[in-house]
């Protein structure tokens, strides 16, 4: 939310307006997709032994880059 003031200096609010319906699950998949797509390319140009320094493995690069927000070994992120 933002505050403006118009020519009479009275404030005005504007609320930013959300997407909603069709476009907005579009929006949303298309950015997912593009996260798992970056993911997956930065995990696959880590060398195995990098690999292995953050605990996963070349054959689990595609279930990393699908469940970010699941650690696979039950542990809690920090985040």
């Amino acid at each position: 939310m933002s505050t403006t003031h118009d020519i009479l200096r009275l404030p005005r609010t504007f609320v930013p307006i959300k997407p909603v319906g069709f476009f907005a699950r579009l929006q949303v998949t298309f950015r997912d997709w593009r996260e798992r797509r970056m993911v997956r390319a930065t995990l696959s140009g880590l060398s195995d032994r990098e690999l292995l320094d953050i605990g996963t493995t070349r054959g689990e690069i595609d279930f990393v880059a699908s469940h970010r927000d699941i650690d696979p070994r039950g542990a809690v992120s920090a985040e």
